[in-house]
């Protein structure tokens, strides 16, 4: 892992993902495993800030059971295998 932001300077990438949270390390994630060079930035420390505070739980859909938003239920349920598939650990 490269902390200098001088040293991107003169090379290229394919992908520049900005924010280091949940999202940002899936996306680099993902597009490193097609085969791009990636180049992921963020202001402090990976998962620091709002990641950081998840407690580490992926609900599936479950808390939007209380408003009845099947539809939302069913893609959070999909999302939900896919990330276990995906990332099993």
């Amino acid at each position: 892992m490269i902390r200098d932001l001088g040293s991107l300077e003169n090379r290229q990438f394919d992908v520049l993902v900005v924010g280091g949270g949940i999202f940002g390390i899936a996306v680099a994630r993902d597009a490193a495993s097609r085969g791009l060079s990636v180049a992921l930035v963020e202001r402090g420390d990976f998962a620091g800030a709002t990641s950081a505070n998840s407690f580490k739980i992926v609900h599936g859909g479950i808390r939007y059971l209380q408003h009845g938003d099947l539809p939302r239920i069913r893609e959070s349920s999909r999302e939900r295998a896919v990330l276990l598939r995906t990332a099993p650990h």
